[in-house]
């Protein structure tokens, strides 16, 4: 089966989400949630992380997450990462109680293509306060795709991981896991870089952005959003160019990238730590691309 094939299924089949102008949308992908280890990159950005989604929680966003949020192929147990991010998973329980949660499966989570397994990590957790165990997300989905669909305009915005377009890494994907967790992870401490991520690999970037691009045109140009090779990118109408867009990744050195839907616009925004005129350290959330009206994109 071709990448094309892979993303026009993953498309056909995808979970349909319409919505308005009114309706309000935070895209992340790639958090690679670990154990808190020296190879967790997740570790880093947690604090920004958790802020943004409070703020976001707050304003009435709903959550996305594009594929890859657990990194489960370094991590055997799921309730090692659990442990270590147990404010983060609170949070998102939080979105999953006011049905705003809605989560994509990547190659680093593929297994959350069977519930069974999404059952037993997300039904319950176990509160240290009350000693027992409490309901965390117990009728959670994971999804290959999402298509959220204006009911203004009409106009479809399909959403996924984008690993369709890297064949070891979704055919191959448990080869890929058995290397990373044998072998990666511990020379990962040591600062080498897993030559089989396409996100630490420009040539394998540039080879599967290149597959889902010829996906968007060969079906109408349509808006697709991906994450996988943590590259964002963010084309504007007025160039003209293919509708794909990347939201990056939760990993990036010293910030976190994803894109905002609001009021029937699209940006792409960065959350990070800068410092005010007295030097005092904050969060602060600042825009790669200015929102665009999306009924401008062709």
């Amino acid at each position: 089966m071709s990448s094309q094939t892979r993303l026009t299924r993953a498309y056909q089949n995808a979970l349909r989400i319409k919505f308005t102008h009114s309706d309000k949308f935070i895209l992340f992908s790639d958090c690679h949630r670990g154990d808190g280890s020296f190879a967790d990159d997740f570790a880093n950005n947690r604090n920004i992380y958790m802020h943004a989604l409070n703020h976001y929680y707050k304003n009435d966003f709903q959550y996305i997450e594009l594929g890859d949020g657990d990194e489960l192929w370094e991590n055997l147990f799921f309730k090692d990462i659990i442990e270590a991010n147990k404010n983060v998973f609170l949070l998102l329980k939080k979105f999953y109680e006011k049905n705003k949660l809605h989560m994509i499966f990547g190659n680093h989570d593929m297994v959350y293509r069977n519930q069974n397994v999404v059952k037993r990590n997300f039904s319950e957790y176990f509160d240290t306060t009350e000693g027992k165990n409490m309901p965390l997300m117990p009728n959670l989905k994971f999804h290959e795709a999402i298509v959220l669909e204006n009911s203004d305009t009409g106009k479809e915005i399909f959403l996924t991981h984008g690993h369709q377009a890297d064949f070891m890494n979704y055919v191959g994907w448990k080869f890929n896991r058995f290397f990373v967790r044998i072998l990666w992870k511990p020379l990962q401490v040591w600062g080498i870089k897993d030559p089989t991520s396409p996100a630490k690999n420009y040539r394998e970037s540039e080879k599967v952005e290149r597959r889902i691009k010829k996906w968007i045109s060969d079906n109408d140009n349509k808006m697709t959003v991906v994450g996988h090779t943590h590259r964002p990118h963010f084309p504007k109408p007025s160039e003209n160019l293919l509708n794909f867009f990347n939201d990056g990744s939760c990993v990036h050195p010293r910030n976190i990238t994803g894109i905002e839907i609001e009021n029937g616009r699209i940006s792409l925004i960065k959350w990070l730590i800068d410092t005010n005129d007295d030097g005092v350290l904050q969060i602060v959330k600042e825009y790669i691309e200015t929102p665009q009206k999306m009924e401008d994109y062709k």
